[in-house]
This record gives C-alpha cells, structure tokens and sequence, in this order.
C-alpha cells in the first residue's frame, strides 16, 4: 500500500493579497484557524490560491508561511503543476527543498498532450523529487484527462501515491479505484462529491468549503470512514446549496468574497479573476450565515 499523506480533509487553501504581495498576517492566521479546527492538510499555491497569478516570489512566501505556522502539525501539500514539464520539475525540486510534505501536480494544461504524454510528464517529475505526489485530474480547467488505465500506470511509479478526481464523472472514479486499489489514493475534487467517492474508495477531500467550514468537512468525511455514513451523507446534502454558491462564479472567486465576509482581509482575486457579483453576493452571504 502506498504511503497515505492524509485521511479526511485537507484545505485548497486561498491566499490573501495586499500591495506588498502576499499578506502573510491573514493567511498564517487562516491557517491556524483550519489546524484548531481539525483539518488534515492544507494545500498551497493550487487552484484556490490562485497560483497561476502569482511570482516565484510569492510562491516561496506563501509556502514558507505555511510550513512555519503548521510547524508539523499538519502535512503541507504544494501545488507544483505547469504545462512546462521542466517548469513543473524546477517547481517541485524548490518545494522539497523548502520543506513541503507532498506535491499536487495537475495536468498540463492548453498543450492537450496525449495519454503517453502525461506518463512521461509526471515519470520525469516523480523522477526529480522524493516527496510523495499527488495527481490532480481536473478536465474542466486543463483540457486533459487522467484515464484510469494512464493512472494504472502511474500507480506503478513510488512516489505518485494520489490522485485528487475533480472529473466529476463517477464511473471514472469507480474504475480508477478497481484498477489501481490501494496503489492510488483518492482524494475527491469536488465538494459536493465526497460521500459518493468516498463510497469507492476514496480516503478524503482537496475541498474548497474547507476554507470557510473546516471542521464540519472534516467531521463530514471522518464520520463516512467512522462507519457513520447516514450523518455522513446528511452533511453532504445539507452542504450543497453553500458548495453551489461557492462555485456560483469561478473559483476561488466566491470563497475569497467568503472569507471576507466572516472577519479576514484577503482581498479581491487577481485579473483576470474579477470580484463576485453583487447578486451572487447577497445569494452567498445568505446561505453562509445560516448554515
């Protein structure tokens, strides 16, 4: 069985900027909040933390930050994925070095490689670090597919342990899990999917909800795994209409909105990310205060 870096929730994290670049203040003091209230991981520079924006610079703040406050109580995942297989190398080498516990490493996006592509792409990263990884098949935002047979193969590789699913498609899921066991952990990528993936296999959630209700989705997952899978499956269904305002606009858009609203400072998401709407606002604020 391949090395498991956590079970239950870890947090795709969002970061907070100000004029200076990363403010380091708000999100060591996130970060705290989400380890006092019982998240398993907090992952960094991904999706939600809005990466694609930010400079090496920032990259190494926001990980140092993450990985002085956590001080080892939680493990500390980094985003590493590019579309440039020696950028994704260069990146993930530097997160070993700074300390980071495991890698999240999406897809190459807008390149559209093939299946055999995306093998030799994560070989090479795998190959450059010994840090466990996790892959992240995101289809919507990169154009490319992790199918089950391409992570059969990967499974075989030692330290790709994961693979975080935001496909959506439930029979993928299903047949990655037949195929790969506990060769491949499973991490769902969707919020309002957990207890369905976690009926196949899967061991956790990369969660967005996370940043605003990190102990009700770590309870959320612990009771499934618990065997308590009626309270389970009542808190996936009472958490769908939040989940559904907080991808009411791309993410991280309406978390970062969200985040403000209960007393941090993070700011507004970066162009080409613009501020949430004011009527998806409303709608949010709405269902966040009376959850």
């Amino acid at each position: 069985m391949k090395k498991i870096l956590f079970k239950g929730c870890g947090t795709a994290i969002s970061t907070p900027f100000d004029e200076n670049g990363v403010n380091t203040k708000e999100f060591s003091r996130l970060i705290e909040n989400q380890i006092q209230n019982k998240v398993d991981a907090i992952i960094v520079c991904g999706t939600t933390g809005e990466s694609s924006t930010m400079t090496e610079e920032e990259k190494i703040t926001a990980i140092k930050c993450a990985i002085e406050t956590s001080n080892k109580r939680v493990p500390i995942i980094v985003g590493t994925g590019s579309n440039n297989t020696s950028q994704a190398i260069h990146n993930s080498i530097l997160a070993e070095k700074l300390g980071a516990d495991g890698l999240l490493v999406v897809t190459p996006y807008y390149n559209k490689c093939t299946q055999q592509g995306l093998i030799k792409h994560y070989e090479q990263i795998a190959n450059s670090v010994n840090l466990p990884i996790i892959l992240y098949s995101v289809s919507s935002r990169t154009g490319v597919n992790i199918e089950p047979q391409t992570c059969l193969e990967l499974s075989k590789i030692e330290n790709i342990v994961a693979i975080k699913e935001a496909s959506g498609n439930i029979s993928q899921i299903a047949e990655i899990s037949r195929l790969c066991g506990d060769n491949l952990h499973i991490y769902s990528g969707n919020d309002d999917q957990v207890i369905p993936i976690l009926s196949l296999g899967g061991i956790g959630v990369i969660s967005v909800l996370s940043n605003v209700f990190p102990e009700f989705t770590h309870n959320m997952v612990m009771n499934f795994l618990d065997g308590n899978v009626i309270e389970a499956k009542s808190m996936q269904l009472k958490c769908l209409p939040l989940v559904k305002a907080l991808f009411s606009e791309t993410n991280p858009i309406p978390v970062k909105a969200a985040l403000n609203m209960i007393g941090y400072s993070f700011g507004t998401p970066r162009l080409p990310l613009t501020e949430l709407t004011d009527k998806n606002k409303e709608k949010l604020k709405d269902l966040l205060f009376n959850f």
